[in-house]
């Protein structure tokens, strides 16, 4: 077992890689009366086209098929496996997103007994057509909702403007005639080829003792039989860059327009400390740029163009990543001019200046340092983004030693106008 110590945060990381591959990381709160743990895999809605174990030809599987995945892996052919938790006092979840699957539990007793549930009901798999068909209905109509859902359906707009060909435009739950298509085989060749322990990661975080948590999970793993690690084989269209739509609108049923512009970043490829450093440039000048604090939002929010709904998201995931800018208005075209003439004019920007920056660097700092005393925060962090060697506690660090000429630096090379794109939902006329 290897040890991180972070002597700035006060805080001690152990980690340790299986015999079977799975990557385990212990964080003890002695402080904390709850503990968190989630147990994931690298493998979320995204990865849909791939070569599945035991076979030789790639399979394009429905869209959505990972999310019912995940709510499958609840059901067991003696019950529901919520009922174990809640046994142990525990409260459970999961969540799959476009790169990840996750599983959870939090608990303030009987950790030992919880964790033992958690690894092994999601360590064995149990689907029949039966359950299969009975879980479609439930899906059809968590998707229903989501299709009059007009903040949901901006999102998933830009995002099929910018990547057309790149199943990140597809809703993670897939659509009712997908959904249809998946069978308990379907499941068990998605299963099989990414829940191998080498392709997850366990982490604990909370009243924990390393040593003995460890020794915990290691028996745990040695009691079971895998098969040799899969090396994932994911097909993703390449990239065309022609196929962005530089504008769409639709209509729903809404009081005010709703708009979003975004950018299509090109930097995909990163890893580790690199996609972390760019992540944090890239975050930084957003919010000089377009934060609060910034000229140009206080003109905008004073002069009536945005309100509170205003937002600005930097999406970073493995084979994708995004700057979106959106916002309820009741003067859309007035947005749309103003915002992508802030963008693209944005190396004259009175806002991107050393004391600003500075500004909104120990803003960014002191909110980080905040959100690192949520044990919830931290394991989400783990979790759903793959840093390398770099982690969480990493974060601060990194900002100290950011400077306003790399956040100059990555922003230049990000925004470019033949990647922008504008997705606008009206009102319905009457």
């Amino acid at each position: 077992m290897q040890t991180k110590e972070y002597p700035q945060l006060n805080e001690t990381l152990y980690t340790e890689t299986l015999e079977n591959g799975l990557q385990v990381v212990l964080l003890p709160k002695p402080d904390f009366n709850k503990t968190y743990a989630l147990f994931g895999t690298d493998f979320g809605s995204i990865d849909q086209h791939f070569t599945p174990i035991g076979k030789s030809e790639p399979v394009n599987f429905p869209d959505g098929i990972a999310h019912f995945l995940e709510h499958k892996m609840f059901e067991k052919e003696d019950g529901d496996v919520f009922h174990e938790f809640s046994k142990y006092g525990a409260a459970a979840n999961a969540f799959t997103s476009f790169t990840r699957t996750a599983y959870l539990f939090s608990t303030t007793h009987f950790v030992e007994e919880n964790l033992k549930t958690l690894l092994d009901f999601v360590q064995a798999p149990y689907f029949t057509e039966e359950t299969v068909e009975k879980e479609k209905g439930i899906i059809a109509q968590e998707i229903g909702m989501y299709e009059d859902e007009a903040s949901f359906q901006l999102m998933m707009g830009i995002l099929k403007n910018l990547y057309p060909d790149h199943p990140v435009h597809i809703d993670i739950l897939g659509t009712v005639e997908s959904i249809n298509q998946i069978t308990a085989d379907m499941l068990y060749d998605n299963y099989n080829t990414f829940y191998h322990p080498s392709n997850m990661t366990l982490l604990v975080v909370g009243q924990i003792e390393p040593e003995e948590t460890m020794a915990l999970i290691r028996a745990n793993q040695e009691a079971k039989d895998f098969p040799e690690a899969p090396t994932p084989n994911r097909i993703f269209p390449e990239e065309n860059l022609d196929e962005i739509t530089a504008e769409e609108t639709i209509h729903m049923p809404i009081q005010k327009p709703k708009v979003s512009l975004g950018i299509r970043g090109l930097r995909t490829n990163l890893t580790g400390e690199d996609a972390l450093r760019y992540e944090i440039a890239m975050s930084l000048y957003m919010e000089m740029l377009l934060g609060p604090t910034s000229e140009a939002y206080l003109s905008l929010y004073d002069e009536g163009i945005i309100d509170d709904s205003y937002s600005t998201e930097f999406l970073f995931e493995r084979t994708f990543n995004t700057v979106n800018v959106a916002t309820d208005t009741k003067q859309p075209e007035e947005f749309k001019k103003r915002m992508k003439a802030i963008l693209l004019e944005h190396q004259a920007s009175a806002d991107i200046n050393p004391e600003h920056f500075e500004l909104i660097k120990r803003k960014t700092i002191g909110k980080v340092l905040q959100a690192l005393n949520s044990l919830e925060y931290i394991a989400y962090q783990f979790m759903s983004k793959s840093y390398g060697e770099a982690t969480v506690f990493d974060f601060v660090p990194f900002l100290e030693e950011m400077t306003l000429e790399e956040t100059i630096e990555v922003a230049n090379d990000y925004i470019r106008e033949e990647l922008l794109s504008v997705f606008t939902i009206l009102p319905e006329e009457s």
